[in-house]
């Protein structure tokens, strides 16, 4: 009877595959290479492949080891294994698995002892080891030296190799290649002062065990008998080695991977492992998915025209994709005067899908470097977008969410919220610094602003499970269980994100924006294999569209600034990007003359006159380190008025106007409309809605003149309480 409904169950799991997809599932033990272009379907095939396998009795799920990049992705093998039937298969990022096994053999392989504490950043010991090493760098520097060290590890290199390893790679190293070597040295030294391990420790500490340690590798081996790893085209040589260790010359293993999407060489990552698996692997079973069911087929056209045309051993395993939604609008190729006229143009497009209907969390402007980032996020802002930042970190690790989450805990001891969740959360919150109605501005405080909004919704969309707890201690327990699985809260806004961040998602609606040479491809791309890894980033981002694909640049970074070629992966491939300007001639001088001062290409600093380059700076008026004319009471009126007229429209704050421009404002204190569209935040539009109010308010008006607090909010209850 089990063995019926075990077969039973096994068609079950093939149901609804397609040819290609049910060729992988069903391909015999060993050596088997799923080569899977963008949208077709690989987390299914693989999951399927491992389910297929356990419910028809080929394996047991506990000898199975499935290994993918990030904690989000293995929670999402579990859980469609486990929906699929397949209970009990580990799926883990290499790092977590390699940590689980060291936790277990550290007595055995450290004689007692237990393994040492893992260093989550690299910061702390580079900073330590310049200073050893006589080099004086910035903050910038530091991050820099830390990627440069991991690279190195993550290649295998040792401090007295880095010099030649890094000119035979073409590294564009952060400082001389001599004192990049001698600050590894001193990093590898004050580690081991303080004993502690870094990630990459962790990978060669458990190769180190299983290849010196033949009990070990034998315990290993018995417990893991069949692998899969996904993102295949993502290993680097350190994982390959930990993965060879694993398997000890046994043949069970499944790997999938594009080759097309091989974008983050500069970490180590590297192709080759995937492109040579059938040579290596002689009697592999190679199984191709080209059917794209994420995005039209006008998107997946561009998409092959775009990767056609690359060059290297990765374009071997060229894949072409067949779209198998229906058809929708060609992209649209758009070329703007300037990259301030290109973002007004985007912000605009943006606020027009949301009003006929598209989710905001369902469109996503990605550009290659995040510093293009500030450019968007005040164009949306100026026209009334909502948008987040996303970065690498997940959700669930910002320090912020630890802490909240901590605070959370131990406010359960006292507060049941059984009666107002998310307010009782919203209260928590604010005892961190947290404010509802002061939203900042740009960049890392923004990120840690709307991180903690998030949870403040995701508590006022709690529903306890039938049995479960309810209120804060049934909520703390739901975050715990959303941590684990690395399933973060959604976050409502337009997604602003880079390239390389965006790899693994999909929206409705995608802008690619800076589309210009020297942008993507990067100036710092300049040999040939530099060059494809750029070709396969636009690649990657087209692909992230399902059905509304925007491409767009501006001639100039500046109105009057040198003028810039367009992207040369795109001339040729697609209609507007030949090199000439297809936007109306209207649409390129789109930039109105209230916003001339904007026009100015050299921005000086109003107390010293020096030049200012950085946004905050250029914002002020004013270097950072020249004496602030803020008025803080203005600033105080400003803000209180702000958070009203947020409310009276149901928008955020910072949709009104930034805590930069309200900072600008109350330190340059402008007497007239020219003044205040001389002030970034400030446009038509806004000038417009808001600038009588802003200009009563300067002139010593107060909030309550402006617009009256409602009956029983807090301003008026505040009010009353100074009233005699």
């Amino acid at each position: 009877m089990t063995r019926f409904a075990d077969a039973d169950t096994a068609s079950q799991v093939l149901a609804g595959l397609d040819e290609e997809q049910r060729a992988a599932v069903v391909a015999p033990a060993g050596p088997v290479c799923i080569l899977a272009g963008a949208g077709t379907g690989k987390t299914r095939a693989i999951t399927s492949r491992i389910a297929h396998r356990v419910v028809s009795g080929q394996i047991q799920p506990k000898h199975v080891l499935a290994v993918t990049f990030t904690a989000r992705a293995a929670a999402q093998l579990r859980e469609r294994l486990i929906g699929l039937g397949a209970h009990g298969v580990q799926a883990r990022t290499f790092h977590a698995a390699a940590l689980r096994q060291l936790r277990y053999f550290a007595p055995r392989l450290l004689r007692g002892r237990d393994m040492p504490p893992l260093e989550e950043s690299k910061a702390k010991l580079v900073t330590l080891a310049t200073a050893r090493a006589g080099v004086r760098v910035d903050r910038t520097g530091t991050r820099d030296l830390a990627a440069e060290i991991e690279w190195a590890k993550a290649c295998l290199v040792e401090p007295g190799e880095y010099a030649v390893a890094a000119a035979k790679a073409g590294r564009e190293t952060p400082l001389d290649p001599a004192q990049v070597a001698a600050v590894y040295t001193a990093y590898e030294q004050v580690k081991r002062q303080q004993s502690v391990i870094d990630f990459e420790d962790l990978l060669r500490a458990m190769c180190w065990g299983i290849e010196e340690h033949p009990d070990v590798a034998e315990q290993v081996r018995a417990q893991y008998r069949h692998f899969v790893v996904d993102e295949y085209q993502d290993v680097n040589p350190l994982q390959q080695r930990l993965l060879e260790a694993w398997l000890g010359g046994r043949r069970d293993l499944t790997v999938v991977g594009d080759a097309a999407q091989t974008i983050y060489s500069f970490t180590g990552a590297t192709s080759a492992y995937l492109v040579d698996f059938a040579r290596t692997h002689r009697d592999a079973t190679v199984v191709r998915l080209v059917r794209d069911y994420r995005s039209t087929p006008q998107v997946v056209g561009l998409a092959n025209a775009v990767i056609r045309q690359a060059k290297g051993s990765e374009a071997r395993l060229r894949l072409d994709l067949v779209g198998q939604r229906p058809a929708g609008p060609e992209p649209d190729a758009r070329v703007f005067a300037d990259e301030h006229t290109e973002a007004v143009a985007v912000a605009r497009r943006c606020a027009e899908l949301i009003a006929a209907g598209t989710p905001a969390a369902g469109i996503a402007v990605l550009f290659r470097a995040n510093a293009q980032s500030e450019t968007y996020e005040e164009a949306l802002a100026e026209a009334g977008v909502p948008y987040v930042l996303r970065g690498g970190e997940r959700f669930f690790e910002r320090a912020e969410i630890r802490r909240a989450m901590v605070t959370l805990r131990g406010a359960s001891r006292t507060e049941d919220g059984l009666d107002d969740l998310p307010g009782t959360v919203s209260a928590v919150l604010t005892g961190l610094g947290w404010q509802p109605e002061r939203q900042p501005a740009g960049g890392a405080a923004r990120e840690q602003w709307e991180a903690l909004a998030a949870l403040v919704r995701l508590a006022a969309e709690f529903r306890p499970e039938p049995g479960g707890e309810d209120g804060l201690a049934g909520f703390n327990a739901e975050l715990a269980r959303r941590a684990q699985a690395q399933h973060a809260p959604a976050v409502d806004g337009v997604t602003l994100a880079s390239l390389h961040s965006a790899k693994g998602l999909e929206w409705d609606a995608v802008f690619l924006v800076g589309l210009a040479e020297g942008t993507l491809p990067t100036a710092y791309a300049r040999t040939p294999e530099a060059l494809e890894e750029e070709r396969r980033l636009l690649y990657v981002g087209v692909t992230r569209a399902r059905r509304l694909l925007w491409l767009s640049y501006g001639e100039a970074r500046s109105p009057g600034g040198r003028p810039r070629r367009p992207c040369r992966f795109l001339q040729g491939v697609l209609s507007g990007f030949g090199g000439h300007t297809t936007a109306p001639r209207a649409e390129r001088a789109e930039r109105p003359a209230q916003r001339l001062p904007r026009k100015t290409v050299i921005v000086s600093c109003r107390v010293c006159g020096a030049t200012l380059f950085g946004g905050a700076e250029r914002k002020l008026g004013r270097c950072a380190g020249c004496p602030s004319s803020l008025d803080e009471e203005l600033l105080e009126r400003l803000t209180d008025w702000r958070a009203r007229a947020a409310k009276a429209e149901s928008v955020p704050a910072y949709v009104v106007f930034t805590d930069a421009t309200l900072t600008a404002l109350a330190e340059r204190q402008p007497s007239d409309n020219a003044g205040l569209v001389q002030i970034a935040g400030i446009g038509p539009r806004k000038l417009e809605k808001y600038g009588q109010a802003v200009l009563a308010l300067l002139n010593g008006a107060t909030p309550d003149e402006l617009l009256p607090a409602e009956p029983g909010s807090e301003d008026l209850q505040k009010d009353l309480a100074t009233e005699p």
